[in-house]
């Protein structure tokens, strides 16, 4: 999946929160549903989104379909954030260096 489609995914908060809580513990549609001021097709639609993302896997328990988190799905964001990860030190120390030499610049 793409980065993009998963930063949609996930860029809704109840789908986001839907999320972190399958990180936790698995739950069924209806344990969600009680959780969430939302109704039960609202909430089957979320999860249709992040199975869609492969954000989360499901078994069977009984008559009860079980979701859990598959953090592994969050590989190609976690890529792109290590990508940035050598670029903001560089340029944080560059800044200090400006401004040690420009006292008077503005700060927060």
């Amino acid at each position: 999946m793409q980065r993009s489609a998963l930063f949609r995914t996930l860029g809704d908060p109840t789908r986001l929160a839907i999320f972190e809580l399958l990180v936790k513990n698995e739950h069924s549609v209806s344990e969600l549903v009680e959780r969430f001021e939302v109704t039960q097709p609202a909430i089957s639609q979320h999860l249709g989104s992040l199975r869609s993302a492969r954000l989360v896997s499901t078994r069977r328990r009984g008559r009860h379909i079980l979701y859990k988190a598959r953090p592994e799905g969050l590989k190609p964001v976690v890529d792109w954030l290590r990508h940035y990860q050598s670029f903001w030190p560089e340029k944080l120390e560059n800044l200090k260096s400006v401004l040690k030499e420009n006292p008077h610049a503005p700060r927060q």
